[in-house]
């Protein structure tokens, strides 16, 4: 007999609601705009009714959980934590609202924290118990996993390697800090890469010189490297080497089986993945090498975030 978990993607945007059943198949999804609110009980309770319209379209009665993936998000006290990028600013409890509606278990994680927890239950990492996820967007977020458990700390917020400093007195980051990877290896900061390469290269005339730095993504990096752009395959290499670096300094502290790769900048394929690798290994301890899988997430692009906040439910804390 099938059971079944709600997961939530919380988004500066918009907000993800999915029904997923116990063997990883999300069934249906709902979506609402979170940028439109301002009060959290209100936003809480118009989650709770598409909660509702999934299960009964569905003919699911009762689901195991709900997994909340949040930006901030805490598991010890089930709150967002002065996220940014909310309109509802402080300490948000999600926990304790969504209890008003239900008697259902309330988990509530970091987006990362999530993805690497939906990698070990329903991706490539079943069955593993030591890995890293590296999430790969707007910022860089990563999820460690050591005994087959989720790395939280004291706080809840162990395990941002994104804000580990890759380049001392570097590039200034959004956390106030310089230097830190995200800055590096995000989205952002591969567009940042290609801005200063195409200041520098003025006799450059590719496919990324008819573009304002404004309009550039990582995106079309990406496609442009794939497509034999040299300057775009230089930022990449960049990209590649300063990632590898950091890949391989985590090696050092949790020893994992593997480390996972997710996001936008990861489909620029063979032109990350090849410079990475080559900086890894030349990176990475001797006691290490050979001991290390480099993967790119098994969780279906379209679900992965939820499937992640689903997953939540299933943690052994």
């Amino acid at each position: 007999m099938n059971t079944y978990s709600i997961g939530i993607d919380i988004g500066g945007t918009n907000t993800d609601i999915g029904l997923v059943r116990d063997d990883g198949r999300c069934l249906a999804k709902k979506n609402i705009t979170t940028r439109n609110y301002f009060d959290a009980s209100i936003y809480v309770s118009d989650v709770y009714d598409q909660i509702k319209l999934l299960m009964t379209e569905n003919g699911v009665d009762a689901v195991d959980g709900i997994g909340v993936a949040a930006p901030v998000g805490n598991y010890y006290t089930g709150c967002i934590e002065n996220a940014s990028n909310l309109n509802f600013k402080g300490v948000t409890n999600l926990r304790e609202m969504f209890g008003k509606y239900t008697d259902a278990p309330v988990v509530v994680s970091n987006d990362a924290n999530a993805a690497a927890y939906g990698e070990l239950i329903y991706g490539g990492a079943r069955g593993m118990k030591h890995f890293i996820m590296f999430t790969l967007g707007t910022g860089v977020g990563s999820g460690i996993v050591v005994d087959g458990k989720l790395v939280l700390g004291k706080t809840g917020g162990a395990g941002e390697l994104g804000h580990a400093i890759l380049i001392p007195d570097g590039r200034l980051c959004g956390c106030g800090g310089r230097g830190c990877l995200e800055t590096y290896t995000s989205s952002k900061g591969i567009v940042r890469t290609t801005v200063e390469l195409l200041e520098q290269r003025l006799d450059y005339k590719g496919a990324l010189s008819h573009y304002k730095p404004s309009e550039i993504s990582s995106k079309m990096v990406g496609e442009a490297a794939n497509d034999g752009d040299p300057l775009a395959i230089e930022v990449l290499e960049k990209t590649g080497y300063w990632l590898g670096i950091a890949m391989a300094n985590a090696v050092t502290f949790s020893g994992p089986e593997a480390i996972f790769l997710m996001g936008g900048p990861v489909k620029a394929g063979e032109a990350l993945l090849k410079p990475l690798r080559k900086s890894f290994e030349e990176h990475l301890c001797f006691i290490f090498r050979g001991s290390v899988d480099i993967r790119v997430s098994e969780l279906p692009d379209n679900d992965a975030a939820i499937l992640g906040a689903a997953a939540l439910t299933k943690a052994l804390w």
